[in-house]
């Protein structure tokens, strides 16, 4: 899919004139009803939809932007448009900055491949340099429109040319509570695919040996299991995407639950895109 086709001109804004996150939500609603693919979906229903995923955790994912999104059960096609607010949102982002720059993603309920497509594309379109001053710059909805679609346009041309310097990076996660945090963090920053294994910690097999039997009960039955992540990363992003993770689980030298290491890798075929 290319995004800058499917980018809903008539509801791009620059004039964005919420500034708490639930009166932004129904801004954004209904904006996005405008589009003729909406029709028989009234505001009510796509508000409820978008302050459903933003209680599971906010998509103002730093630096003064913002992904929301919603699927839709009966929905035919994407619906995707860009906003900005000169003066900001309180939209309760990770960084605690106000978001001024909120692309939305309204989808089928039935295409999760494409969503994350689609949240993939839109990532790699804010994280080019110069982007976010572009878009704030710009003075009309008709000029804001034009901006994100020009580098849609670039970032479609330029998937697939070129194989960065990579790192396979590991995650082992005992709280299943931040899985589906995580992977939707990876798929905002761009990484494109991960493998996940069902995993037991040592735990699991020292509680059956008599001799370890007395000092079972101190130890956690609930980390006796875990999620094994396996995702290649961009070298340069390393510390970058580290960081983010702990801002999911914490820090990770002080708390229990995860642990991660990145390892270089020499060389690579393929890769580990999820389609």
């Amino acid at each position: 899919m290319e995004l800058y086709r499917i980018l809903q001109k008539d509801c791009c804004t620059t004039e964005l004139k919420s500034r708490e996150k639930e009166d932004c939500l129904w801004e954004l609603a209904s904006l996005a009803c405008r589009s003729p693919l909406l029709v028989g979906f009234d505001e009510n229903f796509i508000y409820e939809r978008l302050s459903k995923r933003e209680n599971e955790g906010s998509t103002g994912f730093g630096d003064e932007l913002a992904i929301p999104h919603a699927r839709i059960e009966g929905l035919k096609e994407f619906v995707v448009l860009v906003a900005t607010s000169g003066r900001g949102v309180r939209f309760d982002a990770v960084d605690g900055k106000r978001v001024k720059v909120i692309v939305l993603i309204i989808g089928p309920a039935e295409r999760v491949d494409d969503h994350m497509m689609m949240l993939a594309s839109v990532s790699s379109v804010l994280d080019r340099h110069g982007v976010k001053r572009e878009l704030l710059a710009a003075k009309t909805a008709a000029s804001l429109y034009e901006t994100f679609a020009r580098h849609s346009s670039i970032v479609s041309a330029a998937e697939g040319k070129g194989r960065r310097n990579m790192k396979m990076m590991v995650l082992v996660l005992y709280l299943d509570e931040f899985l589906h945090h995580i992977l939707e963090f990876f798929i905002m920053e761009g990484i494109e695919g991960a493998t996940i294994y069902d995993s037991t910690g040592m735990g699991e097999y020292i509680s059956n040996v008599p001799i370890f039997a007395s000092f079972i009960g101190f130890m956690n039955k609930s980390k006796t299991s875990s999620k094994v992540i396996l995702a290649m990363i961009p070298e340069e992003r390393e510390m970058e995407i580290l960081e983010g993770i702990e801002n999911i689980c914490g820090d990770l030298d002080k708390k229990e639950g995860a642990t991660v290491m990145t390892l270089d890798i020499s060389s690579y075929r393929g890769s580990m895109k999820m389609m």
